[in-house]
């Protein structure tokens, strides 16, 4: 589905390419979380982020603030051929990088409207994938290029009910862009980079977030978010060299899935901080990528996903080490959505175990930046994959990461 590009889309070179959180979400939308796995997140006031995972947090803040992140996504994702159709050598399947190093941009502003209201704005992108293979693949049916950009603009309003708690709403605005293509492959009867299937579109849509907060004393708070699903419509062309289809107006529906979490944080002493997340994901919503064409719509491209809800637990803490310096380290797991009869390499998928640290540096009084590294350990996998000519490959499959990100906060 080609478009002409906006400056929204312009922007997307920048998002993550590639998603580190379950199947093709991303939990990178800010580097102050980073450096203790993102646990805390709806609960934590750390600086203006507070807009993506809990607005309720904005009327914590006596000033205006302003924080602006980039993280750094250095993905090791890999493919051993185990098995393929006869006459094809399985090692022509292995592949030491499907997926491409990207950045991830972020961000956000807050500020009391009086002493009851604070008002927050963001830009950040909670979901994107891409996985590459060259266009002679030889499994090309189930290989190729699949990409979702997706950037959420954010606008929220918080209210504080009383000293103890609070609560926030904020509307979304997604643009979604989505390319999949695939190519003939191993196919005696046609040359490996032969287009199967080549779509391309965009689309936009809203949803609604809410959050809560309750401060159970000066010690203890507990938070929740609650963002709800959005349907997307990807409209644009289709084209398929060997089904001998030229350009055809297409669509792709997606659901973006709903996301929940619960959060909490206690400082121990006046010191050492402990913060801990459960994060729910509705990904039952997406059970499949289907692509309708032309007009009366006919079916061009099908493939079952079907995705099971996920959990994200993680555990973190911090530790003022001085009064300019503050300490920060996390553990998390990340729950695949994807059964193993659905695993693909489109969109590979695996549990993940999170292993980060990092901290916060103060500047001056108004001024701070935070530093945070994750190490992402996924487990190996084997699997088998049938194409649309009922062609069988066979795959061990190995996805890591390490996450880089810097973030700068200005407070005013």
């Amino acid at each position: 589905m080609k478009f002409t590009k906006t400056l929204i889309a312009a922007s997307l070179a920048l998002v993550s390419a590639d998603t580190f959180a379950a199947a093709f979400q991303l939990a990178e939308q800010n580097a102050s979380g980073l450096g203790r796995a993102y646990a805390g997140e709806a609960s934590i006031a750390d600086d203006a982020s507070v807009v993506a995972r809990n607005p309720a947090l904005m009327t914590l803040f006596k000033d205006k603030q302003l924080s602006v992140a980039a993280i750094g996504v250095i993905p090791d994702v890999s493919l051993e051929g185990e098995s393929a159709p006869a006459g094809i050598d399985e090692s022509s399947l292995d592949d030491d990088s499907i997926a491409p190093s990207a950045v991830i941009p972020a961000a956000y502003f807050t500020m009391p409207y009086n002493d009851k209201v604070s008002l927050g704005f963001g830009a950040f992108s909670n979901f994107g994938l891409s996985t590459e293979f060259d266009d002679d693949y030889a499994a090309g049916q189930i290989a190729g290029e699949t990409e979702i950009f997706t950037v959420n603009l954010n606008a929220s309003v918080a209210y504080k009910v009383s000293e103890q708690f609070s609560f926030g709403i904020g509307l979304n605005y997604i643009y979604a862009d989505a390319t999949i293509i695939r190519n003939v492959g191993a196919n005696p009867r046609s040359p490996f980079s032969t287009n199967v299937v080549d779509l391309e579109g965009d689309d936009t849509g809203y949803g609604l977030n809410v959050g809560l907060m309750y401060q159970l004393d000066e010690n203890s708070r507990f938070g929740f978010n609650y963002r709800t699903e959005t349907d997307i419509t990807f409209e644009g062309t289709y084209s398929s060299t060997a089904r001998g289809i030229a350009e055809r107006s297409g669509s792709v529906d997606v659901t973006l899935p709903a996301i929940a979490e619960f959060s909490g944080s206690h400082q121990l002493d006046e010191k050492l901080g402990l913060h801990y997340s459960v994060l729910w994901t509705g990904w039952s919503s997406f059970d499949k990528l289907e692509a309708e064409v032309g007009l009366p719509p006919e079916q061009g491209f099908e493939k079952t996903e079907n995705f099971s809800d996920a959990l994200r637990y993680s555990i973190g803490t911090d530790y003022q080490y001085n009064k300019d310096l503050l300490l920060r380290a996390g553990v998390a797991f990340d729950e695949s959505p994807v059964s193993k009869n659905h695993l693909s390499i489109s969109i590979p998928d695996t549990d993940r175990f999170w292993f980060s640290f990092g901290g916060n540096y103060t500047i001056d009084q108004n001024s701070n930046v935070d530093l945070g590294v994750s190490i992402i350990r996924g487990k190996t996998q084997n699997f088998t994959e049938t194409d649309d000519s009922r062609s069988e490959w066979g795959f061990e499959s190995k996805g890591h990461a390490v996450l880089l990100g810097a973030q700068y906060n200005y407070k005013f």
